[in-house]
């Protein structure tokens, strides 16, 4: 398949290296592949909170003026280089997060290989790639399902699996029904843990139970939410924590913790932060791992789980293309369940 010179891609655009931007579609160049590289045709890109504190200028990129967004895309490939041997053109694929974090421990350059960050992203109709910065879509996903995985997906598999140790029958809390805790209840589901989710949303409590939460609380209307989390585990407490929401949800999380739990630290919806009392952790035995998404590694053993329980992503909406910036407009608003997902190219 023959690649064209030019494309249409968005960036983000400030004058000046500091401050807010603005999301702006233009014409750019096709990169030809180098010699490891692949270039893949963008067939859909997925939105995170991340995003957000980008456009808001809160998230770290240095002095960039212009950046193009998004971390997480899946596409297939139309031309290889020279030397590539991971992948073939036609091979249906997705970006890492970290290009340079293939497995095990970070180094130190993985922080400034980050997709939609520090480097130029997903939502551009081609991106040239190291063969090392991609792995396979399970092949029962569609580009937009696949789309989902990168960050959301790799972040949860990371917070309850390789950092976790999740096993079955283990209480896991789950704080609100964006991407991370969604794809959280999926895995719990599948592995056979027993989920517990809150929202301040009826609705999207109702929608969680469907897929298989034991438990919801509504946060909005108990302000200690953790007293009827741990009466959904018959005073125990929870096991696992993906604890997205920072300095508001933390000591109400920590209060609902088993003996020798994990909490996944993650996030900041509420503002990032929070005091993690030691001496609470070592009284219980539990355990808080700092999580910023995860590697090659993670990712496809991710992918292995997800094709052999059949899962599926949970996409709330897909945009078009030219609709990009109302797909922001969504993820800001947080009226949303799951993955926000935008339409590259057919």
């Amino acid at each position: 398949m023959a690649a064209p010179s030019t494309q249409k891609q968005y960036q983000l655009v400030r004058s000046g290296t500091q401050g807010p931007f603005t999301l702006q579609l233009v014409d750019a160049p096709v990169r030809a592949p180098g010699a490891h590289d692949v270039l893949v045709k963008v067939h859909a890109a997925s939105l995170n909170r991340r995003d957000i504190f980008l456009v808001q200028g809160q998230y770290p990129v240095g002095p960039r003026e212009r950046v193009v967004p998004l971390s997480d895309g899946a596409g297939e490939v139309v031309q290889t280089g020279a030397a590539v041997t991971r992948f073939r053109v036609g091979d249906r694929v997705a970006g890492i997060f970290f290009q340079k974090w293939l497995r095990g421990r970070p180094s130190p350059e993985v922080l400034g290989s980050a997709l939609g960050g520090q480097l130029d992203g997903m939502l551009t109709q081609y991106i040239t790639l190291s063969e090392e910065g991609l792995v396979a879509l399970p092949s029962s996903l569609s580009y937009e399902e696949g789309a989902t995985l990168p960050c959301a997906g790799v972040t949860a598999w990371n917070g309850l699996f390789t950092r976790g140790h999740m096993q079955p029958g283990d209480n896991v809390l789950l704080e609100g029904t964006g991407g991370v805790s969604v794809f959280g209840l999926q895995f719990a589901v599948a592995d056979g843990a027993k989920p517990i989710i809150t929202s301040s949303s009826d609705e999207k409590l109702q929608r969680a139970r469907k897929l298989g939460a034991v438990g919801t609380v509504n946060y909005k209307k108990t302000a200690d939410w953790e007293t009827p989390v741990r009466e959904l585990t018959g005073g125990l407490g929870v096991h696992q924590v993906l604890e997205v929401g920072g300095k508001d949800s933390l000591p109400h999380a920590l209060k609902a913790l088993a003996p020798g739990a994990h909490v996944a630290l993650i996030g900041g919806l509420g503002g990032f932060g929070g005091d993690i009392p030691a001496m609470a952790l070592m009284g219980s035995n539990s355990t808080a791992s700092g999580i910023y998404v995860g590697s090659r590694a993670d990712f496809e053993a991710m992918n292995a789980f997800i094709e052999k329980h059949k899962m599926k992503p949970v996409v709330d909406r897909v945009f078009a293309y030219e609709d990009a910036p109302a797909a922001f407009d969504l993820m800001r608003s947080g009226n949303f369940f799951g993955k926000i997902v935008i339409r590259v190219s057919e």
